[in-house]
């Protein structure tokens, strides 16, 4: 699936630190994407998830938002539960998985070093994410995974990071009409913390649910 250079471009190099540190990973791992990892799912979404970053050994590896790592398995789950999507896991961009009325995407689209983009580099990729928001159609619901993920959105809007404070199945209204809701990460160590379990998470998508009737 194709996006115009204002949403995504793989060839992107922004940012230096990111860049060098793909390139090392491909060398250690030649199989691996090591590239800006593009949005996933339905162009024409009504639910817009966003996650912060690629993961070394699932979207890094192989080219899809949280495909191929554990952060992916309550999500995906929830997405089929839900009548997002066509199957439960997500494995490889070759295993038929489609989304509908959903999509993926990330606040910062390569893979940083410890999984933690500094603050210039989440706002340096902040125009992706912008220009991303403005295609999705009126009243959408953009569910943000996790504290920086929502700050993202909210630096995307240019709205000051204390005008909705992040908080688990928290709902915000946003200027263009859209809901922003909340959601502790779908991490490993969230789950094994039982800081986000099935429950949890399947409430944020009843939530979601109401809010796009």
């Amino acid at each position: 699936m194709s996006y115009s250079k204002q949403i995504f471009n793989l060839e992107c190099q922004q940012c230096p630190r990111l860049s060098s540190f793909l390139k090392d990973v491909k060398q250690q791992y030649p199989h691996y994407h090591a590239l800006p990892v593009a949005p996933f799912g339905d162009k024409k979404a009504q639910l817009l998830i966003v996650g912060l970053a690629p993961g070394m050994h699932g979207a890094n590896a192989t080219g899809r938002p949280f495909t191929g790592d554990y952060a992916g398995l309550l999500l995906y789950q929830a997405l089929y539960d839900f009548g997002f999507s066509n199957k439960p896991t997500s494995e490889s961009l070759t295993d038929g998985l489609e989304l509908k009325n959903a999509r993926i995407t990330n606040a910062v689209k390569c893979l940083p070093p410890q999984n933690k983009p500094t603050g210039s580099e989440v706002t340096l990729c902040n125009h992706y994410l912008a220009a991303e928001i403005q295609t999705l159609p009126n009243k959408a619901v953009i569910l943000a995974l996790g504290g920086l993920a929502h700050k993202a959105i909210l630096k995307s809007y240019q709205l000051k990071l204390n005008s909705a404070l992040f908080g688990h199945n928290a709902v915000h209204s946003l200027p263009d009409g859209h809901n922003l809701i909340n959601s502790y990460h779908t991490s490993r160590y969230n789950v094994q913390t039982k800081r986000l379990n099935h429950d949890m998470f399947a409430d944020v998508f009843r939530k979601i649910e109401t809010l796009l009737i």
